[in-house]
C-alpha cells in the first residue's frame, strides 16, 4: 500500500520522542529496543526484533549476515544507535540493510542526543520522501 512506510514512521518517530523524553538520552541501546519494541505493539504495529537477515554473494548464501534491530509493519527498518554523535558510515550501514532486504524505508534513531528530533534520520531507497 502506497504511503504505508510514511504512516509507519510517523508512528515510530512519534513512540521514539515519547520514549526520549520519559526515559532521556544515554541508556543502553537494548533499553530503547525493548521498550520501543513495545511501545509500537501498543500502538497496534508488528514489530519483529534482531532479525537475522542473510548475506547473499556471487550465488553464495551466508548467515552470518546482520541483525536488523526493529522491523515494523513488514516495510519499515530501525537502527538503534545510542551514542555521543552518529557518524556517515551509520547512514550507509542502514542504507545497505535496506537494499539487501529490498525495503524503501529506514530510520536511524540516536537516543543519545539530548534532544531526539536532532538523533532521527530517515533514510530513503528509492522511496520519494515525505516530511514526517
Amino acid at each position: 500500500m502506497p504511503g504505508r512506510e510514511n504512516e509507519i514512521a510517523r508512528e515510530i518517530v512519534d513512540a521514539a520522542y515519547k520514549i526520549h523524553v520519559g526515559l532521556g538520552p544515554g541508556l543502553l541501546e537494548s533499553v530503547y529496543e525493548a521498550v520501543l519494541s513495545k511501545e509500537l505493539e501498543r500502538r497496534g504495529l508488528e514489530v519483529r526484533r534482531q532479525v537475522a537477515v542473510p548475506i547473499a554473494y556471487d550465488g553464495l548464501q551466508f548467515e552470518e549476515g546482520f541483525r536488523a534491530d526493529l522491523i515494523v509493519g513488514d516495510c519499515v527498518l530501525i537502527e538503534l544507535k545510542s551514542v555521543e554523535k552518529v557518524l556517515p558510515i551509520h547512514k550507509k550501514q542502514v542504507l545497505t540493510y535496506l537494499r539487501l532486504l529490498d525495503m524503501r524505508l529506514g530510520l536511524l534513531i540516536n537516543f543519545g542526543e539530548v534532544l531526539i528530533k536532532d538523533g532521527i534520520s530517515r533514510i530513503a531507497n528509492g522511496l520519494i520522501d515525505e516530511t514526517l
